[in-house]
C-alpha cells in the first residue's frame, strides 16, 4: 500500500503520495492472477517485486479527514474457498521482521476479482498499520481494522479472525511497504474454518482430434501448472510407435493452475483403442495439486479414436413448460460457422404448427456442442413433437469438428400441456358452519394439487371439502402442476349467511331528546326485531326515532336487535343507553369534604355536552391547587396530600357546548367547609 507520510505539528496529519513505480503485470500482482493456496502449508514468497497499481477503499479509514490515501503497493494476492464454515486465522512472517506488510481480505462470490476496487461491500477485514513485524488474524487482535499509523504508535499489526463461510471464495490481498524485495511466510493457523480441498486430484477424461495429432486431458480439479513437464514426460501412451513430444496447460500463461492440457503427438494416431497413463516426469513428480497432493503414480485413461464419420444430433434436452426454446446437443462439437443464424437448418413438427426464428450459439473458438433454436411462439400444446435437421440454404446440413457433413436427423421430444388452476365449488349453508365442496377437473395431466384456505387450512387433494365457522369472505388459493408446467389461482369465497347484527347508539341523551338509532347490520336479512327499554317495539330495517322520559334520576335502558337471515339464523346486538334527569352544567356554591358521602367533591355536574373542557380551581394567594380537563374528575379538598383549609376558593371553567360548538368560559367562588 501507498503508507501516509507523517508529519506532527499539533496534529498528526496522514498523507500519502503514490509510489512511482512500474504497473503490477507478474501473476500473483492482481487479482485475476492471485496465487490458489492451501491450508495445510506455509506459503514462501522470497521476493516481492516493486509495483503500484489502483487505489483501495479500507472500511473506518478512507475518506475521513486527514485520512490516508491507500494502495496496494507491491501486492500480491492470494485466492482460496471455505468448505467449513469457521474463523479464518494466518500470520505473515516478513523475512526482514523491520519490513511492514498490510493485508485486507475480500469476499468476492459470484463477482469477478476486479470488482473489489469497485464494490466496498465486498471486504471483510484488513489491517493498514504502520508498525513492522509479524501481521494477520488471531484470537484477541483488534476488532475490524487497523488504519494507517504512525511507526511510534505502536498499533496493533493483528486483526480479529473474521469468520468466512462454507461455498464461499475469498481472496487476501498482501500490501508490501517498505520497497524492499526481502519476502514473507504465509501460514494459515488458529481460525476453526477449513479452506484445504478435500478432494483428491485425478485423471478425468482424455479424447483425441479428429486427426490424431493431439490429445485434450481433462482433470478433476485445479493443478499447478508448475508441475506439468513440458516435454510431456509425466505421460504414457501405448499402443502407440511414437512419441508425446509436448504437453501445454490451457490457460498456464495467465494463472498458476490448470484443469486441462494438451499433449502433441509425434505421429498421428490411426483408429483404435489406447491407454493414457501418468508417470514421474523429468522433474521427479506426476501432476501436484495447490494442496501438494499428486495425482497417483500409475493412473490411466482409456482412450478410443474412431474412424472419422457423421456428427448426428445426439439427444435434446428435456423442455420445460411453453418452451419457447429447444436445446439440441451433438455428440462432436460443431463449427459454429456453418450454421444459418436464422436456423434454417431446423424445422419442428408436431401436434401444432411450430416455427423456428433463430438460434442461441456459445462459441469457443469456432465451436459448439449445444445449439439453442429459438421459436416464434411458446409450444403450449402437450403431445410428441419431432425436431429435424435437414439442408439449409447454404446447401448443407452443418459440419462437425472433423469436417464431416452431419446427417439428415431426426429427434423425438415431448411437450407437457400448460395447466389451469381454475377451480369451482359449492357451499352447504348452515347457522354455526358452512360446508364448502371443491372441485378441479384435473385435466392436462394434472398430478399435484396444493389448497390452501385463508385460516380453514390446506389440502392436497384434488377435490377437498372444508368446514368454515368464520363467515367473513376468505381467500382460497389453488397450485396445480404436472410435473413441468404449473398454474396458480386465487378465489375470494363470500358467504351468503354472514350475519353480524350491529346498531350505533348514544351513550346518553340529556331530557326531551330523541335518540337516532342507525343500524350498521351486516347480512341478507329476512326478520328485524328491536325493542328500545321505553316500551316500545319495532319490526322495520331502520326504526324511528325514540323519546325517553326523563325521571328524577338518571336511569339506564337497553335497546336490544334481533336480526335473522333468509337461512334462518339470528344474531343479536344490545346498547346500554344513560338517560340523563338533568345536562345543565353547573358548579356548586359549596362542597363539604368530610367523607359523609355528601358533597364530598367539587367538580362541574352535568357536563354531558362539554368537550374541550378544563375546570381550574385557586386559593386566595392566586396558586392553583385543583386542575383537570375530564369533568369526571373531582377535586377531594386535599393540596399536595394535605386538608385545604376551610373558606373561598376561586374556580374557572372552560368547554365548548357540543349543540352550538361555542366556548364557554365561566368563573366563580366556592366555599369549603369542614
Amino acid at each position: 500500500m501507498a503508507r501516509a507520510l507523517f508529519i506532527y505539528f499539533i496534529l498528526v496529519i496522514l498523507i500519502v503520495t503514490k509510489v512511482s513505480a512500474q504497473d503490477c503485470t507478474n501473476l500473483g500482482q492482481t487479482p485475476e492472477t492471485a496465487f490458489p493456496i492451501c491450508g495445510t502449508a506455509t506459503f514462501q514468497q522470497s521476493n516481492v517485486p516493486i509495483c503500484s497499481s489502483i487505489d483501495l477503499y479500507v472500511p473506518g479509514c478512507s475518506g475521513t479527514t486527514g485520512a490516508a490515501n491507500y494502495q496496494n503497493k507491491n501486492p500480491y494476492w492470494y485466492r482460496f474457498t471455505c468448505y467449513q464454515t469457521g474463523t479464518l486465522g494466518f500470520i505473515l512472517t516478513p523475512n526482514n521482521m523491520g519490513d511492514d506488510y498490510d493485508w485486507q481480505l475480500y469476499d468476492i462470490t459470484g463477482h469477478n476479482p476486479s470488482d473489489i476496487f469497485t464494490d466496498r461491500s465486498l471486504v471483510i477485514t484488513g489491517n493498514w498499520s504502520g508498525s513492522s513485524g509479524l501481521t494477520g488474524a488471531k484470537p484477541g487482535g483488534l476488532n475490524y481494522i487497523q488504519c494507517a499509523s504512525a511507526p511510534s504508535d505502536n498499533a496493533s499489526t493483528f486483526s480479529y479472525m473474521p469468520t468466512i463461510i462454507v461455498g464461499h471464495e475469498y481472496i487476501l490481498l498482501i500490501s508490501h511497504f517498505t520497497d524492499s524485495q526481502s519476502g514473507y511466510g504465509l501460514s494459515f493457523q488458529g481460525g476453526t474454518a477449513v479452506i484445504t480441498d478435500p478432494l483428491e486430484p485425478h485423471l478425468a477424461t482424455a479424447v483425441a482430434a479428429c486427426d490424431g495429432s493431439v490429445i485434450t486431458v481433462k482433470l478433476n480439479k485445479k493443478i499447478k501448472c508448475s508441475s506439468l513437464a513440458r516435454n510431456a514426460s509425466d505421460f504414457n501412451l501405448a499402443p502407440f510407435a511414437g512419441t508425446i513430444i509436448s504437453a501445454v496447460g490451457t490457460g498456464c500463461s495467465g494463472s498458476f493452475d490448470m484443469d486441462e492440457l494438451t499433449l502433441t503427438l509425434s505421429t498421428r494416431l490411426q483408429p483404435g483403442n489406447y491407454t493414457l497413463t501418468i508417470k514421474n516426469g523429468s522433474d521427479g513428480n506426476t501432476l501436484i495439486d495447490n494442496c501438494d497432493r499428486t495425482i497417483p503414480l500409475g493412473e490411466s485413461l482409456n482412450l478410443t479414436l474412431l474412424a472419422v464419420s457423421p456428427t448426428p444430433m445426439d439427444s435434446i434436452t428435456t423442455p420445460g413448460c411453453a418452451p419457447q426454446t429447444l436445446e439440441v446437443v451433438f455428440h462432436k462439437k460443431i463449427r459454429c460457422r456453418s450454421l444459418s443464424p436464422n436456423g434454417n437448418e431446423f424445422t419442428v413438427t408436431g401436434p401444432t404448427p411450430v416455427t423456428v426464428t433463430g438460434i442461441i450459439l456459445n462459441c469457443l473458438n469456432d465451436l459448439t456442442q449445444i445449439v439453442t433454436i429459438k421459436l416464434a411462439a411458446p409450444i403450449q400444446t402437450g403431445g410428441t413433437y419431432f425436431i429435424h435437421l435437414d439442408i439449409g440454404n447454404d446447401g448443407n446440413t452443418i459440419i462437425d469438428e472433423c469436417g464431416e457433413y452431419t446427417p439428415d436427423t431426426t429427434l423425438a421430444f415431448i411437450v407437457k400441456d400448460t395447466v389451469s388452476a381454475n377451480f369451482a365449488y359449492n357451499i352447504n349453508y348452515g347457522c354455526a358452519s358452512n360446508i364448502v365442496n371443491y372441485s378441479h377437473n384435473g385435466q392436462n395431466g394434472v398430478t399435484l394439487w396444493t389448497w390452501n384456505f385463508g385460516g380453514s387450512g390446506t389440502s392436497l387433494l384434488q377435490n377437498p371439502v372444508i368446514t368454515y365457522r368464520n363467515f367473513e369472505p376468505t381467500t382460497t388459493k389453488l397450485i396445480v402442476s404436472n410435473g413441468v408446467c404449473s398454474d396458480t389461482n386465487e378465489v375470494i369465497i363470500n358467504f351468503d349467511n354472514l350475519l353480524n347484527a350491529q346498531f350505533e347508539a348514544p351513550e346518553f341523551i340529556c331530557p326531551s331528546e330523541n335518540v337516532n338509532i342507525i343500524n350498521q347490520t351486516i347480512g341478507n336479512i329476512s326478520l328485524w326485531e328491536w325493542s328500545f327499554g321505553n316500551g316500545s317495539i319495532f319490526g322495520l330495517e331502520n326504526p324511528p326515532a325514540q323519546l325517553y322520559t326523563p325521571q328524577d334520576n338518571t336511569y339506564t335502558a337497553i335497546i336490544k336487535l334481533i336480526a335473522t337471515n333468509i337461512y334462518g339464523c339470528s344474531d343479536t346486538a344490545s346498547r346500554t343507553i344513560k338517560v340523563i334527569n338533568s345536562c345543565f352544567i353547573a358548579v356548586p356554591s359549596a362542597f363539604t369534604p368530610n367523607g359523609d358521602g355528601l358533597n364530598d367533591y367539587l367538580y362541574p355536574l352535568n357536563a354531558y355536552k362539554a368537550t374541550d373542557l378544563q375546570f381550574s380551581v385557586y386559593n386566595r394567594f392566586g396558586q392553583k391547587i385543583f386542575y383537570s380537563t375530564n369533568w369526571t374528575n373531582k377535586w377531594d379538598g386535599n393540596f399536595k396530600g394535605q386538608a385545604a383549609d376551610s373558606g373561598t376558593y376561586v374556580w374557572i371553567l372552560q368547554y365548548i357546548n357540543i349543540d352550538n360548538g361555542r366556548r364557554v368560559e365561566q368563573k366563580g367562588t366556592v366555599l369549603l367547609i369542614r
